[in-house]
């Protein structure tokens, strides 16, 4: 402090000369302070910065950067801004500094603040045919259009396989659970129902959970009638057809025969036994049935063969279908010489086979339209929706 005493006989220039000190020593170390807060800052700044660059950007990271609440970031992020009437100017201004920082809104975190999870699964037995390849297509497309996201695993018709993923599903706490031609999908929903989760059936139906399913009794009946008919064309017989593919204690498998049969017995024709060769699917069971039953045939005949090409074949997949040509190639029995055939399935590229194959094509987008109309209305009740599929061919 300047006193007057201490400097008593001193002269103005030496009293000028020690203030003008004082006040630079005075604005130096402001000016040093100021240095520092600025460098401080910087270095908080980068310090910042590389944390967030080590760990993932949070909402409240996100509020901070925007100059709001938490909360309001999080009404924005889910969707329900307006009615926290939150403006559309910052609910924008918020959607893009979390698109800038690279923020991902942690699903499992908003389950736990909702009742919901607007997460749909599906199984499906295979991907390998256009049918259930059309299912799952349709199915993601129908599922989207509803706000709902698809979970799509296929269980390549193995039930242990099938209780696993209706397991896993679970855990990631779907909404709903269809189970596409599933083994046993009574398990299933046993399974889903412990968890408070409801099921539908889709392809194979069961009894605790509603179906949706195909007509295969009125479909394989009118198939039928449609490939006895161009036989007919052909040449007079007397002899049913021959049905290949599919499993006997299966539900479509079953009713897909009683129309067959029945069929039959509206243009009195019997069809015995050994003219169901319910195989299973897989190319190779059809092609390998096809070679017993006409050797079975030659030995019942003493020696003469099946003639295949005046009996006319009743494919039950289009995955047994290609073990079917591959067996009517071996043998001979191509071009004109091809049998009056029918598939209950469809592909286009099946056409390109010859001799016109009557196909069966299922209303999948109708069937899809049935099972998001069950989970609309909330519908758990144990019913059986069936559509009728689709004749493709010249006799349709």
């Amino acid at each position: 402090m300047y006193s007057v005493s201490e400097n008593a006989g001193k002269s103005p220039y030496q009293l000028d000369s020690r203030l003008i000190s004082m006040s630079l020593n005075r604005w130096s170390s402001i000016a040093t302070f100021t240095l520092w807060c600025q460098a401080r800052k910087k270095w908080r700044h980068k310090f910042v910065s590389k944390i967030r660059q080590n760990k993932k950007t949070t909402i409240y990271d996100l509020a901070e950067l925007a100059g709001v609440s938490a909360s309001a970031v999080s009404a924005v992020l889910n969707g329900n801004w307006q009615k926290r009437r939150i403006s559309a100017q910052l609910a924008e201004k918020i959607m893009r500094i979390a698109q800038e920082q690279n923020y991902s809104v942690n699903k499992q975190a908003s389950l736990l603040r909702s009742n919901k999870s607007k997460i749909i699964g599906m199984l499906v037995p295979k991907y390998d045919n256009r049918y259930f390849g059309s299912i799952v297509e349709h199915f993601e497309e129908m599922a989207r259009e509803r706000g709902l996201f698809p979970i799509i695993t296929c269980t390549r018709r193995d039930p242990q396989l099938e209780l696993e993923a209706a397991k896993a599903m679970l855990s990631y706490q779907v909404d709903w659970l269809i189970s596409t031609g599933a083994t046993d999908p009574d398990k299933i929903t046993q399974i889903c129902h412990a968890s408070g989760v409801p099921t539908l059936n889709l392809d194979l139906p069961g009894t605790l959970a509603p179906s949706v399913i195909s007509d295969n009794y009125h479909g394989a009946k009118q198939l039928t009638l449609n490939i006895l008919q161009k036989r007919q064309q052909r040449a007079a017989s007397s002899e049913s057809l021959v049905f290949v593919g599919g499993r006997e204690e299966e539900h479509n498998t079953r009713e897909r025969i009683r129309g067959f049969i029945d069929a039959h017995n509206s243009l009195n024709i019997e069809v015995p036994q050994h003219h169901i060769l319910t195989c299973g699917y897989a190319p190779e069971k059809a092609e390998r049935a096809l070679s017993i039953y006409s050797s079975q045939h030659s030995f019942l005949q003493k020696g003469t063969p099946p003639d295949i090409e005046l009996c006319g074949l009743f494919v039950n997949s289009t995955i047994s279908l290609e073990g079917v040509m591959r067996w009517l190639m071996k043998e001979g029995h191509t071009g004109a010489h091809q049998p009056p055939m029918g598939c209950f399935d469809w592909d286009p590229f099946v056409a390109l086979l010859g001799n016109d194959i009557e196909m069966v094509k299922q209303d999948v987008p109708a069937m899809l339209e049935q099972i998001f109309a069950l989970i609309e209305s909330g519908e758990s009740q144990p019913q059986l929706i069936e559509v009728m599929p689709v004749m493709i061919g010249k006799t349709e």
